[in-house]
C-alpha cells in the first residue's frame, strides 16, 4: 500500500488541488466541512488511489480525535499530515475588526492545525517516522495594515512549525512550513464575505499563483528522500515582491 497522507481544507483551494496531486503517490484521507465536495473529491482521485473521507470542522476538537481515533486499519500508518485548513475573515484596522472574524481565524488558523496534530502526532511516534507539513503564508513573516489577526495567526502557524520540528526531532518527524503569497484561490471572497468584485481585485493587474503551484510545491517537499527535511518555504508570484509590494500593468 502506497504511504497515507492526511489533508486538511481538501475541499477547495490548495487542498483540493493537493490532493489531486498527491494521488499518484499516496493514499489519501481529505478531510472537510463540506460532505458534498468531499465526495465529489473522492470519486476523482479514487480513480488513482485508496482514498478515506472524514467531514468535520478543524476547530471541533473532539470531533477530530474520535474520527482518528477510528480509522480504518488501512488508513491508520499516517505518514503525512498537511495542515491546510484556515481561513482570512474580514480586512480592518484592530479597532475594528469584529470578535467573530476573530475567533474565526484564531480558531480555525492556530486552534485547528493543533487538534488535527494533536491526534496524528501520536500515530507518526508509534511509527518513529512522519511528516507533517504547515500551511502558512507570507502574512505568518511581514504583518500588514488591516490584516493584524490574520497575520497573527499565520505567525503563530510559523512558531508552531518551529517547536514542533524541535519536539519531534527525537521521534524521526519531519516538518515543514510553507507560505504562500498571493494565490488566486476562494481566500479573498471568503475574506470579503462573498463580494466578487472585491475578491477580483485582488488579483488584477497581475498574474497570481495558482492552487497547482502550491501542490507542485508540497509533492516536491512531501516525496525527497527520507533524510532530506525542507525547513522553510515562500512561494510569490513573479510579480511580487513582499507581502504587500506588488508589480501590476493595467495597460
Amino acid at each position: 500500500m502506497k504511504p497515507i497522507a492526511l489533508i486538511t481544507g481538501a475541499t477547495s483551494g490548495i487542498g483540493l488541488a493537493t490532493a489531486k496531486k498527491l494521488a499518484d503517490d499516496f493514499s489519501l484521507i481529505i478531510c472537510g466541512r463540506r460532505k458534498k465536495e468531499l465526495s465529489e473529491l473522492a470519486d476523482i482521485v479514487r480513480k488513482k488511489t485508496s482514498v478515506h473521507t472524514l467531514v468535520f470542522d478543524v476547530r471541533d476538537r473532539l470531533s477530530i480525535l474520535s474520527y482518528i481515533e477510528k480509522l480504518p486499519e488501512d488508513f491508520q500508518n499516517i505518514s503525512l499530515l498537511i495542515n491546510n485548513a484556515g481561513n482570512a475573515h474580514g480586512l480592518d484596522t484592530i479597532d475594528q475588526v469584529k470578535i467573530l472574524d476573530l475567533e474565526m481565524m484564531i480558531d480555525a488558523n492556530v486552534k485547528g492545525l493543533l487538534y488535527v496534530s494533536e491526534a496524528v502526532i501520536p500515530l507518526m511516534m508509534k511509527q518513529k517516522k512522519g511528516h507533517i507539513i504547515n500551511i502558512s503564508s507570507i502574512a505568518g513573516k511581514e504583518t500588514y495594515s488591516k490584516g493584524t489577526i490574520y497575520c497573527a495567526s499565520k505567525a503563530a502557524v510559523e512558531s508552531i512549525s518551529k517547536g514542533m520540528r524541535l519536539d519531534l526531532l527525537p521521534h524521526g518527524i519531519k516538518v515543514t512550513n510553507i507560505a504562500p503569497g498571493a494565490v488566486d484561490t476562494n481566500f479573498s471572497k471568503v475574506r470579503f464575505k462573498g463580494d466578487q468584485i472585491k475578491a477580483h481585485q485582488v488579483y488584477e493587474g497581475y498574474e497570481p499563483l495558482k492552487a497547482e503551484d502550491i501542490a507542485n510545491s508540497i509533492h516536491f517537499v512531501a516525496t525527497q528522500p527520507d533524510h532530506v527535511q525542507i525547513a522553510d518555504m515562500t512561494i510569490f508570484p513573479k510579480a511580487q515582491a513582499n507581502a504587500t509590494t506588488f508589480l501590476k500593468d493595467f495597460s
